[in-house]
């Protein structure tokens, strides 16, 4: 399991129901339906990872996360997820709002485009960062938003969301009170738990 997933399967109370927005192969939802018997659900657009999903027992839906989630009720699930995909979609405000308002609780993780690997990658070199945190060349990258932990930390304020607890991390999935102290320069991925 991702180490970013291993930090926030602590925030997921046992037997809730989760849903797990672009849940990839299903990894995570296979860990807690074992190790927390919750009750999965994982949206996912991509046949091989439906096909993962549905080889390790995992409940999922073909379903692409820019087209909306009012195929479900407000308040059904405990807990919903979106971890390393908010870049990925054409508007991640709405869809935090949508995931707030069916769920109770949301867990987002996304990589921090202000740490300072990146901003000294791009003053130097004056090129989008490419490396292990951010495999992609600016032409093929799956990210349309490049975010960093002060976006985000706005976007909480100016929507009222609550940030029950945040954690950010180094590219080891390390924190430390530096980290702490500057989060958007050091950190590499920040986690959030989110309520209304």
């Amino acid at each position: 399991m991702r180490p970013d997933l291993d930090i926030i399967q602590h925030w997921i109370e046992p037997g809730s129901r989760v849903l797990d927005l672009g849940c990839g192969d299903g990894s995570l939802l296979q860990y807690l339906k074992r190790e927390k018997g919750v009750s999965e659900l994982g949206l996912e657009i991509d046949e091989r990872n439906i096909h993962a999903c549905l080889e390790k027992g995992v409940n999922v839906i073909q379903q692409d996360l820019d087209k909306s989630l009012a195929n479900f009720c407000d308040k059904s699930f405990d807990t919903v997820l979106l971890t390393q995909t908010l870049q990925a979609v054409s508007y991640p405000d709405v869809l935090i709002e949508e995931m707030l308002r069916i769920g109770h609780k949301v867990i987002v993780t996304f990589p921090n485009f202000g740490n300072w690997r990146s901003r000294v990658y791009l003053s130097l070199k004056g090129r989008m960062p490419v490396s292990n945190f951010m495999p992609y060349q600016w032409y093929d990258t799956p990210n349309i938003h490049f975010c960093t932990v002060r976006d985000f930390d706005a976007l909480c304020r100016e929507r009222h969301i609550r940030v029950m607890a945040r954690t950010v991390v180094d590219h080891k999935h390390q924190g430390s009170w530096m980290i702490r102290q500057w989060p958007n320069l050091l950190g590499e991925t920040a986690i959030y738990h989110l309520s209304r």
